[in-house]
């Protein structure tokens, strides 16, 4: 019966008229308390208004943002299971296949430029569109991904890598089939394109606030660390070491976040989106 009773004072809308209460007795702003729990505005306005009711992961982020006992009402909150969509574990797998398929593709525009040994173009193409397509399928799951760890800053910085991906790959692939482009003659221009987009996506990274300890925050930097020296364009061959640190560190994190998606807390950490899937 206690528990019970708990489930009934803990469901809207009086759970959010206490989360109110608690924010104003802290003296904080709604924008505040987003600081302290990488949860978005909108998010706990809607909570507040009673117009949605959290999962048990979000209201536990609040009350520890807000230094209440979560264990008060924890019962009343069943632990949920959270269906993982199918998309994310091709996402991942698609990571996974892009991650040894841009060596080959790196391998053959070595030989193609500097080298000038001209591999089979069809075989070339072939890996230019495997690449990318494996990439954009990779990239798209992070930003599916972001609706259940919100990060806006990421999330324009995946759809910038993405518009950036297509039009460099189509131009890639249309110099080698036409011929009437050379891939040196526009190479620094793209790879310095690139540079910025993996220093963007590196910042996204720095911008994630209590998950998985401090690993997103070091995903960030190393990232940054590789889009400024590929964008420099002389520390390109340096650049290649941070940025498949980067890329590893990606893979590992998303699996990480698959693995969590289903429970209702991770062990270390707690996913904050108020995702209604």
């Amino acid at each position: 019966m206690v528990k019970s009773k708990t489930a009934f004072i803990m469901k809207q809308p009086q759970l959010g008229k206490k989360i109110s209460e608690l924010r104003k007795a802290k003296g904080l702003t709604q924008e505040e308390l987003v600081e302290k729990c990488n949860l978005n505005v909108r998010t706990i306005q809607r909570i507040e208004s009673g117009e949605v009711t959290p999962r048990s992961y979000t209201v536990k982020a609040l009350f520890e943002a807000l230094d209440y006992q979560w264990e008060e009402v924890k019962s009343g909150f069943a632990d949920e299971e959270r269906k993982v969509p199918a998309y994310l574990y091709f996402a991942f797998a698609a990571g996974l296949v892009y991650f040894f398929l841009a060596f080959f593709e790196i391998g053959m525009e070595y030989d193609w430029i500097q080298e000038g040994v001209k591999t089979d173009t069809s075989a070339f193409v072939g890996v230019k569109l495997g690449t990318f397509l494996t990439y954009a399928a990779f990239i798209y799951g992070w930003i599916r991904l972001e609706s259940f760890i919100p990060n806006p800053v990421l999330k324009i910085a995946l759809w910038t890598m993405l518009g950036a991906s297509v039009i460099w790959y189509s131009v890639d692939c249309f110099a080698l089939i036409t011929g009437q482009l050379a891939l040196e003659d526009y190479y620094l221009v793209k790879l310095s394109s690139f540079g910025l987009c993996y220093a963007f996506m590196g910042i996204g990274y720095l911008t994630y606030k209590k998950l998985w300890s401090n690993i997103p925050q070091i995903l960030g930097a190393v990232g940054l660390i590789a889009g400024i020296l590929i964008f420099s364009g002389i520390g390109v061959i340096f650049g290649l070491i941070p940025l498949t640190l980067f890329e590893i560190g990606q893979l590992g994190l998303m699996i990480w976040a698959i693995n969590n998606i289903g429970r209702s807390s991770s062990p270390d950490s707690f996913f904050t989106a108020d995702f209604q899937g």
